[in-house]
C-alpha cells in the first residue's frame, strides 16, 4: 500500500491494482484535464484536474464499500471503475462534451475500447479482472455500477466538495459521511435509509447553489462557447473528431493556435482573457420554452442568420441555449418506514428546488464587446418571433 495525501479527503491508500492503473498513460492524460473547463476564468483557484477527482472518487467508494460490506473480486472491479470512469473525457471536460457526443455518437462513460486493450487490460487482467464488467459498472448499469454512476453516488459527492474547494464558494458543503453511512443494497437498486434524508437534501442544495454561482456562471459559460465553436472549426477543416476527443487541454489550446483564422482568434482571445460579452440573456419568461428543443437543434443557423444581419462574419455571435434543467438527484431512493420512495416524494425541500431550478436557467448570445448594441437589437428581434 501507498499513501498520497489529498487536500479534500487527507490521505488516500493505493493498493496494487490502483497504483498499476494510475501509472497508465489514460489515467495520466488526466492531470491535464481541467475539472472544471474554463472556470478559472472566473475562480482563478479552479486549475484542479480530473486526476485529483479520479483518487477522491477512488477513496470515497473505499467507504462505501466497506460500509456495504463489499469484498473479493467485486470490490476491485468497482475501485477499478471508480478510477477510470473520467478517461473518457475530452479536453476541458464537459467544455467540448456535446461537440464530441455531436461527432462520434459517444460520451465520456462510453470507455470500452479505452479498457479493452493496452495497459489497463493488461493490468485488469493480472487481477483477473474483466473489462467489460468495469465499462458497465462506469455506465451505471448494475447496482454496483449506482455506487459510482446514479443518482447519489460517490462520483458527485467527490466533484461537489473539491469543486467549493478550488473555487473557494461556501455552497459545497455536504454531509457525504453521514450519507454513505446511511447508503444499502436493497435488491438491484442503491437506497439511502431515512436517517440520511438531511445528508441527501444538503447535496441537492449545494448542487442547486453552485449551478448559478460556478457551472453555469456566465463568464465561463461564455469561454466555453468560445472553445467549442472553435474546435468545431478545426473538425470542419480536417481534425478527425476522435483525435479531439484524445487531446488533453494543452494540445487542444496549441491545435488552435497553430491554426489560421477564426480557431487561431479565438486562442488569442482567451489567453488574453478578452472573451466575447453578452449581448442579450433571457430567461424563460422571456422565451417560448416550447420552442426551445427546435432552437438547440437550429442554433448553427440562427447565429449565422443573426450575425449576417448584424454585419459580422460567421462564428462572432454565440448562441447559448442550455437544456432544460433537471434535478436527476430526486428520483434516488429513500427508505422511509422500509418503503422505497423518491427522494422528491419523501423531501418537500427537494420539491421546491426542482421548481426554483428555472430561476437559474438563461439562454445567452455572445459577442465582441464592441458589437454587443447592434448583435441584442437583431437578436431579441429574432428570438421573439
Amino acid at each position: 500500500m501507498k499513501v498520497i495525501k489529498d487536500p479534500i479527503h487527507g490521505y488516500i491508500l493505493l493498493d496494487e491494482l490502483a497504483l498499476g492503473l494510475i501509472d497508465t498513460p489514460e489515467v495520466q492524460r488526466l492531470r491535464r484535464i481541467r475539472q472544471l473547463g474554463l472556470s478559472n476564468f472566473v475562480y482563478p483557484g479552479a486549475n484542479h484536474t480530473r486526476f485529483e477527482h479520479s483518487l477522491g472518487t477512488l477513496h470515497l467508494v473505499d467507504q462505501l464499500l466497506d460500509q456495504l460490506g463489499i469484498a473479493g473480486k467485486e470490490r476491485d472491479e468497482v475501485r477499478a471503475a471508480a478510477l477510470l470512469h473520467d478517461i473518457g473525457h475530452g479536453p476541458f471536460s464537459h467544455s467540448t462534451e456535446e461537440l464530441l457526443e455531436k461527432h462520434t455518437g459517444k460520451t465520456h462513460y462510453d470507455i470500452g475500447h479505452l479498457v479493452s486493450s493496452g495497459r489497463i487490460a493488461d493490468i485488469l487482467d493480472s487481477h483477473s479482472l474483466d473489462p467489460s464488467v468495469i465499462a458497465k459498472l462506469i455506465r451505471g448499469e448494475s447496482a454496483l455500477g449506482q455506487l459510482i454512476n446514479s443518482e447519489l453516488d460517490v462520483d458527485r459527492m467527490d466533484y461537489l466538495v473539491r469543486d467549493a474547494y478550488y473555487t473557494g464558494v461556501a455552497y459545497g458543503v455536504i454531509d457525504y459521511v453521514r450519507l454513505i453511512h446511511e447508503m444499502e443494497l436493497r435488491g438491484e437498486w442503491l437506497v439511502v435509509r431515512e436517517g440520511g434524508l438531511q445528508a441527501a437534501e444538503s447535496l441537492l442544495v449545494s448542487r442547486f447553489l453552485m449551478h448559478p454561482t460556478v457551472y453555469f456562471h456566465h463568464v465561463s459559460r461564455i469561454g466555453e462557447a468560445m472553445l467549442e465553436h472553435a474546435a468545431e472549426a478545426l473538425i470542419e477543416s480536417g481534425l478527425a473528431p476522435t483525435t479531439l476527443r484524445r487531446m488533453d487541454d494543452y494540445e487542444l489550446m496549441a491545435a488552435l493556435r497553430s491554426a489560421k483564422g477564426y480557431p487561431h482568434d479565438i486562442a488569442e482571445r482567451m489567453d488574453e482573457r478578452r472573451l466575447f460579452k453578452r449581448a442579450l440573456y433571457m430567461g424563460k419568461d422571456s422565451v417560448d420554452i416550447d420552442r426551445m428543443v427546435e432552437l438547440r437543434r437550429q442554433s448553427k443557423k440562427i447565429e449565422s442568420e443573426i450575425a449576417e444581419e448584424a454585419g459580422l462574419p460567421e462564428g462572432y455571435v454565440l448562441l447559448d441555449i442550455p437544456k432544460r434543467p433537471e434535478i436527476v438527484e430526486m428520483r434516488a431512493r429513500i427508505l422511509v418506514n422500509d418503503e422505497m420512495r423518491r427522494l422528491d416524494e419523501a423531501s418537500h425541500l427537494v420539491r421546491i428546488l426542482v421548481d426554483a431550478q428555472w430561476d437559474n436557467w438563461k439562454l445567452g448570445v455572445y459577442t465582441p464587446e464592441e458589437h454587443r448594441m447592434k448583435v441584442e437589437k437583431v437578436a431579441r428581434d429574432y428570438l421573439a418571433k
